[in-house]
């Protein structure tokens, strides 16, 4: 898989942002608040990229749809991103787990389609870790990876990779295209920092692969902190609401 943007990435993406907003927003959005928004709302977008993919290209599912889901968005933020902009985005998405956690008291749905958030939090840490051991051992240990975990870390990545490798291979070599849309309904300066960001993921997706479907991305209030992936109309939607979720998260930290 050829995936890496020529450019630095999510950070150089973000410096560019922040210059263009207002002055008067830069003054009322904290930077490093914008770096947990941006790391965040990167993971969700391939997070929902990967059920899109797995609803338009009809690929078979062994287990929960969500776990695949998340496996794809830490191998989309490993493959695009230059390694500064990765760690950055896999440290504060991970991150963002165990805040929920510690938000809900430690209740969790146990019914719910998605894993319980601290095992996600450690999946995240060992798929990446494993995706480059010799480099990336430091932040494994900073994200408290258990050596026991850590062993068997390169492996599972190899195995997703794999997994997840031919479909992906299928839709580059495709070739360029403009399969997939974009829209927003935004107001806030935090909003059109997200409709921005997602964009640009958008337009990079466009240069480098063809889908054989038209997505549509749409960036806009949904009445909750939210995303998902609408097989109906075909199309992943970003609430802004959640803009606002990850900046109060990071507020609080």
């Amino acid at each position: 898989m050829t995936l890496k943007k020529p450019v630095c990435g999510a950070i150089a993406l973000l410096a560019g942002l922040l210059w263009s907003l207002t002055a008067s927003a830069q003054n009322r959005l904290d930077e490093d608040s914008l770096y947990y928004v941006e790391s965040n709302q990167i993971a969700v977008f391939y997070h929902e990229f990967g059920h899109a993919m797995i609803d338009i290209l009809r690929l078979p599912i062994f287990g929960q749809e969500e776990d695949a889901a998340d496996v794809l968005s830490v191998i989309m933020v490993d493959q695009i991103f230059d390694e500064e902009s990765a760690v950055a985005i896999t440290f504060e998405a991970a991150e963002s787990y165990l805040i929920a956690l510690e938000e809900s008291g430690g209740e969790f749905p146990f019914w719910d389609t998605h894993g319980h958030d601290l095992q996600r939090y450690y999946n995240m840490a060992c798929l990446f870790y494993g995706a480059s051991p010799d480099t990336r051992e430091e932040l494994a240990q900073d994200m408290g990876l258990p050596e026991e975990r850590a062993v068997t870390c390169e492996e599972e990545f190899q195995l997703a990779d794999e997994s997840w490798g031919p479909p992906i291979d299928e839709v580059i070599d495709a070739g360029p295209g403009s399969t997939i849309r974009f829209s927003a309904n935004v107001e806030s300066d935090l909003d059109v920092f997200t409709a921005d960001l997602i964009e640009a993921e958008v337009d990079h997706l466009n240069s480098i692969l063809s889908l054989p479907e038209e997505l549509q991305v749409t960036v806009g209030p949904c009445g909750e902190p939210n995303a998902f992936y609408d097989p109906n109309t075909i199309e992943i939607i970003m609430c802004t609401e959640f803009s606002d979720y990850f900046y109060l998260q990071s507020s609080n930290r």
